[in-house]
């Protein structure tokens, strides 16, 4: 569709529009008037995108691209226009060559930057010697690449000089290539305390004119801030201004002194701004002083030699007028500053008026122009200063600065005493020496407690912000409990996608509860199970943490055990104090809700297992009756008086025998088992009918019954995983008596766990669908590093004795026990380690420093676009609700989809160096890290490796030239790699 092509236009070429705005040319991305498709717009596109993949390392300064690309697309104009049809031959092209762009476009700026790269060192050269990405790329902000560079590129320009050859060099050998390398273009550094004072002007202005106010005031006659409209003092405190622009004169001599050494580089406009910044700022600090000693009545001293100077103009008046010009520049900026979408479009403006209007405040830059925030969070951060200062001022001003007044004037009266002790100012007048020592610290304190005022507001500022954004709304495991119920809904806000502008009804909103709870569920049990694959969690804890796949089979949502754990133990006990009233156990039920739950889905899902066990009918009818006449006298409230709820602990034991027995079984037609299985049944509706029900003697009496009770029994289910589950859940209902208040009991698996809970509760935007997202890719750099612990190094011991194995095991004793539970392993000695390495090493390597861990990390952005797009498209409620890998490629063709655009939204890449080289390698330690590697692309089939292959080729002279290839690759099979993608290098790089 155009729009699509449109809209890719516009993103591919929207730096290239704004530079040719800023450099006032005519964009070359013309379309002929007769074109009636869009290959014209992709014709462009795959041009820039040509010129970007070829570009190698130039494709770091995008002003070049710019640069390359604007002549060749006046070229491409003209071969679409049939202007020079078959007679068209690029200025870069060679006869026979199919590289002439490498090597006559790419080769020579990429040997500026080898060049420059081999002046730094390795980093050991100071920065201003030697030129980076941003300064080569500089360059091309101005049109004067145009006038030096040309088209096709003149390599006698100064831009390719060689900063590596020294004078001697090119007079020696070429007279004629003799050229001036182009400088440094971007900040040079120059090492000093007074950068202190350069890079905080400002700030430093303030605070030394506000003290110098603040002391004015505080000397007058009264001493209160009222004293400033005096006119006496309101003249003294106008002062400020002198010193301001002494400040100012500082400023304009540092920019100077601390930018000599880039001063060759800079450019006319450049060089005259400082200059007049310089001569301005000592014409003001003239004017000032002068103006002002003519407002002074009776002046001594040059004071008064000022003023007879100016002669006639002695009137206050004129010192005003000064001050009001000297603001006026800082009146307009403080104007641009409230009006920020003005000044936001003067900067981003390519006027010439505009720039120069704008020359004399900042430099003329192509990057980093109208980068301000947004007018609320402006007004927010002035805010916050603006509280800031006034308390940090009144506190300066009413506790350090307006005490000490007092005694400073007491002691400046005093006489010069005479001391026993040596004086280090003993001929200062007014005890000079002692005043200077008393306020020494104030004046210090004065300027630098700005930061602890500003530790103290953006506390304050930083929790309040944080308690409406919803930071830390969950921070322990119990907090995480409370909080649990509404953790689906919080999930559904913001990582459900919605379903558009359709008006919800009470129906669809209890619909869409239901569905968040699903998909929660999905992703709750995935997040678990990746604690279990990492060994951060035991079975006990999978299980006590995990939704159940069986969701649905009863009428409450079944919540994590660990929420309702020792919740039915609990309801027993309740139920054995109980003797008269069913309303007050069922309001001690309802006090809690999880207790309320564990409850009714203790009930349902006893019922269901017992309905799955039964095979004859008059078996189930049994329990028919049970079940209702259970129910009868709940709805007739009568459940005390008609059942001994005391002798309930001993049917929750007979309950606990029968599911341990129904998990050990694994062969449906064993006799023995079924027997067992019989007689715990029957035990269990004698102690319902006998010990529980009060008149229940009659239900298991049957005159049609033809065996014996429970004597044919259906444990075809035995098999069946979602079966076993509920048993196992139904358990750990049962039996767990203890809180789980401490599960899980790792701490890394706390941290994850109340992480990925609490933020769900972040202000954050709506998740879009998957289909809908950006795609991103991930670029893993990787050299020699190791890939995978090896059983030598597992077992390497080092001088002090230990090995990695060993100080793993004494460093994580909890996931070392959790891995041997995966594994079903007990070890006997150290030895029988030794037997299980190949499933103990990657348990080791994933707590190191290795790419296996790296990889395993990067791949759950992959996995979670994977459950996430199965959720975009798959109706939960029509799917099995077992939520595994399994399950879901039920799903057929729509989970094939689903993961296919997981594998477009989500690319990940291992750029190992050395790929090639250890493949071929025969040094053992390579050929491992190349089998490590392989069997990483085997076990994640998305993971993709690129290396740089060498190839040795014979030339046209008879020797062997070494040919560089960028090779990318995926695993295959079981024990191979396939070559996606093999391009030849054929620029000179040094890889």
């Amino acid at each position: 569709q155009r729009d699509t092509v449109d809209h890719l236009m516009k993103k591919v070429f929207q730096n290239y529009i704004s530079w040719c705005r800023y450099l006032h040319l005519e964009s070359n991305i013309k379309i002929p008037h007769d074109a009636s498709t869009q290959q014209p717009e992709l014709l462009y596109i795959g041009l820039y995108l040509l010129i970007w993949g070829e570009a190698s390392n130039v494709r770091f300064m995008p002003e070049c691209l710019c640069y390359i690309f604007h002549h060749m697309a006046r070229d491409l104009y003209d071969i679409i226009s049939d202007r020079r049809e078959e007679s068209f031959d690029p200025p870069f092209r060679r006869e026979g060559s199919d590289d002439a762009f490498l090597q006559l476009v790419i080769q020579p700026i990429y040997n500026v930057i080898h060049n420059e790269a081999t002046m730094s060192k390795r980093g050991t050269v100071s920065h201003s010697k030697w030129r980076n990405y941003d300064d080569l790329n500089e360059y091309f902000w101005s049109k004067k690449c145009f006038k030096q560079l040309g088209w096709p590129m003149d390599p006698a320009s100064d831009f390719f000089a060689d900063p590596t050859k020294t004078k001697n060099d090119i007079e020696r050998h070429d007279h004629s290539m003799s050229r001036r390398r182009m400088s440094k273009t971007n900040f040079v550094e120059v090492r000093t305390f007074l950068h202190l004072f350069r890079s905080f002007d400002r700030m430093w202005a303030f605070f030394i004119l506000a003290f110098q106010a603040m002391v004015i005031i505080a000397w007058s006659p009264s001493g209160s801030l009222s004293a400033i409209f005096e006119p006496a003092v309101f003249r003294n405190v106008m002062t400020i201004f002198i010193t301001a622009a002494f400040l100012n004169f500082l400023q304009a001599t540092l920019e100077i002194v601390l930018n000599w050494k880039a001063w060759r580089s800079l450019v006319c406009s450049q060089m005259i701004r400082h200059v007049l910044k310089f001569v301005v700022a000592i014409g003001w600090l003239i004017i000032l002083p002068v103006t002002y000693s003519s407002s002074i009545q009776n002046p001594t001293g040059l004071i008064k030699f000022f003023s007879n100077w100016i002669g006639n103009f002695q009137s206050q008046s004129i010192y005003n007028f000064a001050v009001a010009l000297y603001m006026l520049p800082n009146i307009f900026s403080a104007l641009f500053f409230i009006f920020l979408p003005m000044r936001r479009a003067l900067e981003r403006s390519n006027s010439r008026i505009v720039r120069f209007l704008l020359w004399w405040t900042q430099p003329k830059l192509y990057v980093a122009r109208g980068m301000y925030e947004d007018t609320c969070s402006l007004l927010k951060y002035t805010t916050f200063w603006i509280l800031l200062l006034i308390c940090k001022l009144a506190f300066s001003y009413y506790v350090e600065i307006s005490p000490l007044v007092g005694p400073t004037r007491t002691i400046m009266f005093l006489g010069r005493g005479k001391y026993i002790w040596h004086e280090f100012f003993p001929y200062l007048q007014h005890n000079l020496g002692v005043v200077f020592t008393i306020w020494a610290p104030i004046v210090m304190v004065c300027l630098m407690d700005t930061q602890i005022w500003y530790a103290i507001f953006s506390t304050i500022c930083g929790g309040v912000n944080g308690a409406f954004s919803r930071l830390g709304e969950i921070r322990t495991l119990g907090m995480l409990r409370s909080r649990f119920e509404a953790i689906p809904t919080a999930f559904g806000k913001h990582l459900v996608p919605g379903h558009g502008s359709q008006p919800k009804r009470r129906e669809r909103e209890k619909e869409d509860k239901n569905l968040h709870i699903d998909k929660f569920s999905d992703i709750w049990n995935a997040f678990i199970i990746s604690l279990r694959d990492e060994d951060l969690i035991n079975n006990r804890e999978r299980d006590l943490l995990i939704v159940p796949s069986s969701a649905g089979d009863t009428s409450v949502f079944q919540w994590p055990p660990f929420l309702l754990a020792s919740k039915i133990p609990m309801a027993l006990d309740m139920a054995k104090s109980v003797k008269k009233r069913d309303e007050e156990l069922r309001k001690r039920i309802n006090q809690d809700p999880y207790t309320f739950y564990a409850v009714i889905e203790c009930y349902e899902t006893l019922l269901n297992i017992l309905y799955s066990l039964m095979a004859e009918t008059s078996d189930k009818k049994v329990v028919d009756r049970i079940r209702e006449s259970l129910e009868d006298s709940i709805e007739r409230q009568s459940l005390v008086r008609e059942f001994r709820l005391d002798e309930l602990p001993q049917l929750s034991a007979k309950f606990d025998k029968l599911l341990t027995l129904l998990l050990k079984t694994e062969e449906e037609h064993d006799t023995t088992i079924k027997t067992q299985i019989a007689n715990l049944l029957q035990d269990t509706m004698e102690i319902i009918t006998q010990d529980i029900m009060k008149n229940g003697q009659g239900i298991l009496k049957d005159e049609n019954r033809d065996n014996q009770l429970f004597a044919n029994l259906n444990l075809d289910s035995i098999k069946d995983e979602a079966w076993r589950e509920k048993c196992v859940r139904l358990q750990l209902l049962l039996t767990t008596k203890e809180s789980a208040i401490y599960v899980p009991t790792n701490l890394e698996a706390r941290r994850r766990i109340t992480f990925f809970a609490n933020s769900l509760f972040m202000k954050m935007p709506r998740a879009p669908q998957v289909r809908s997202m950006m795609s991103f890719s991930v670029l893993t750099p990787y050299f020699k590093e190791e890939v995978l612990f090896s059983t030598e190094d597992l077992h390497k011991k080092n001088e002090d004795g230990i090995s990695i194995l060993f100080y793993l095991r004494k460093i994580y004793p909890d996931e070392w026990k959790n891995c041997l539970e995966r594994i079903k392993f007990v070890p006997k000695d150290e030895e029988s380690l030794k037997s299980r390495m190949d499933e103990i090493s990657p348990w080791a390597s994933y707590r190191g420093q290795t790419l296996t861990r790296t990889v395993r990390g990067m791949m759950y952005y992959r996995r979670a676009l994977e459950i996430q797009c199965i959720q975009d498209k798959i109706d939960i409620a029509k799917l099995d609700r077992q939520r595994t890998t399994t399950s879901y490629q039920e799903g057929g063709n729509i989970v094939d989809m689903a993961l296919a655009i997981a594998d477009i939204k989500f690319t990940y890449v291992v750029s190992c160096q050395v790929y090639g080289m250890q493949k071929v390698s025969k040094n053992l330690k390579d050929k491992a890290c190349y089998l490590n590697i392989l069997n990483l692309m085997i076990m994640y089939p998305s993971l993709r490796i690129a290396y740089i292959d060498e190839v040795e080729a014979p030339t046209k002279n008879g020797t062997t030239e070494k040919t560089y290839y960028s090779v990318l690759v995926k695993g295959v099979g079981e024990k191979y790699d396939e070559i996606l993608e093999r391009a030849n290098l054929k620029i000179k790089i040094m890889p």
